[in-house]
């Protein structure tokens, strides 16, 4: 693989096997689902704007599973069902509630889910944002570390130049693992119930007009 590959790869099987370094973090399934999907979701608003919440959604279940959080999902965590999971979705509705220009910024993200943290009794978790403007070498360096402490990192991506991320669009998402190779780093976006392997360079450098971003989510005592 080198630096002008232009693919996004669908399957971890798929990725070139000379990674030099590969992370991935685990993961779960909602019954056929690779994590959340708003598009299942029976409210209109959630079904186009409840991106931010499925996130923050499936941060909770992977912090209870992974960090041992303190019940921030309210079901039993070995069979997770899509019934529970849009209930779940609706409980965290309040704290990132669709609007029409959707949760674009940020700051909005850290307010909103860290009330529902703060609620749930996880002071200790704490969540900042990491800017869009910031340098692609600044942004490689913080999902390596962010994924190395075993955290999936919620980004935000705004408007795109690459038709390729076109279903990701004015969009939140997940960040669960990282592959290095000679020249690109490749990363693994989880949405809308599955996954990709895409360029790094390509989704941080191409986003174009106001920068989202990502968070970093800490854990602390």
């Amino acid at each position: 693989m080198d630096a002008n590959t232009n693919k996004i790869i669908r399957n971890t099987k798929n990725l070139p096997n000379n990674a030099k370094e590969l992370c991935e973090l685990p993961y779960f399934n909602i019954e056929e689902l690779y994590g959340g999907n708003q598009e299942l979701f029976h409210s209109g608003w959630m079904r186009v704007g409840g991106c931010a919440a499925v996130t923050a959604c499936d941060t909770c279940i992977y912090l209870d599973m992974y960090k041992e959080s303190n019940k921030l999902y309210p079901f039993e965590l070995d069979n997770i069902t899509k019934s529970q999971y849009e209930e779940f979705a609706m409980q965290m509705k309040p704290y990132l509630k669709p609007r029409y220009s959707g949760i674009d910024k940020l700051g909005i993200y850290t307010e909103g889910f860290g009330a529902y943290l703060h609620d749930h009794g996880c002071d200790n978790i704490s969540l900042t944002g990491f800017d869009g403007s910031k340098s692609y070498t600044e942004a490689r360096a913080f999902v390596i570390k962010q994924i190395k402490a075993r955290y999936p990192i919620p980004y935000l991506n705004l408007r795109h130049k690459d038709p390729a991320f076109a279903d990701f669009v004015w969009h939140w998402f997940l960040i669960t693992g990282y592959a290095v190779f000679n020249e690109v780093m490749m990363v693994k976006l989880v949405s809308y119930g599955e996954y990709i392997w895409a360029d790094f360079g390509r989704l941080w450098n191409l986003s174009s007009g106001r920068k989202g971003g990502m968070i970093r989510i800490e854990k602390h005592g």
